[in-house]
């Protein structure tokens, strides 16, 4: 003899297990750009985990986006760690976006040692941001940076080329900078769905 139960009815006698929808909790780090945090659902960049940056070419603003940050973090004695940057960070640039070189590092490294780095300075739980620039970094080792990223509690953010933006990774948040038109697009945040428009380059520059 076939019965029909009616959905109701099984969620009454809790039969049916019933989702609740995520609420991200508020960040405590700002971006610096008023535009961005309100784009994302915590209102800044995700704590304790590994933000990704696609962006389409070097030197179309991809730095900025982090120098208020990375100002606010050096300013409270935080150390910063950029590993195997592409290009030598210009000191008077840093200086005038108000980042204090005593809490800046650079570690100079290549290929999988410099995962490895990144992965260390991460995982100490010593520093307040980590910034890296891995050239072939797959799924594993993405995931291995936002391990350590959560077990150090720090910022971690990978910068990498936008046409890795069609392959998926264990990233909280991945944002893509756009040279034509300028702009940045929020393609994955944790916690809420990423905003349909762009935000331009106006309001993060």
């Amino acid at each position: 003899m076939s019965s029909v139960v009616t959905l109701d009815h099984l969620l009454d006698a809790h039969r049916v297990w019933r989702g609740q929808s995520a609420v991200a909790s508020p960040s405590r780090q700002s971006t610096g750009h008023a535009a961005l945090d309100a784009a994302l659902p915590g209102g800044g960049w995700p704590e304790s985990a590994l933000s990704e940056i696609l962006v389409a070419a070097t030197g179309i603003g991809e730095l900025r986006l982090l120098w208020p940050t990375l100002a606010r973090l050096t300013i409270l004695g935080e150390r910063v760690v950029l590993v195997a940057p592409p290009h030598l960070p210009y000191p008077q640039a840093w200086l005038a976006a108000g980042v204090d070189l005593r809490h800046l590092s650079i570690v100079q490294a290549a290929g999988r040692d410099a995962l490895w780095a990144a992965e260390q300075c991460l995982r100490s739980g010593s520093c307040g941001a980590v910034l890296c620039w891995p050239h072939q970094a797959d799924d594993r080792a993405l995931r291995r940076l936002q391990v350590a990223a959560e077990t150090g509690q720090t910022l971690g953010f990978a910068y990498r080329p936008l046409r890795e933006a069609v392959n998926p990774s264990p990233a909280a948040l991945r944002l893509a900078v756009d040279a034509q038109p300028a702009q940045l697009r929020v393609l994955k945040c944790r916690g809420g769905l990423a905003p349909v428009h762009p935000i331009a380059a106006g309001a993060w520059h």
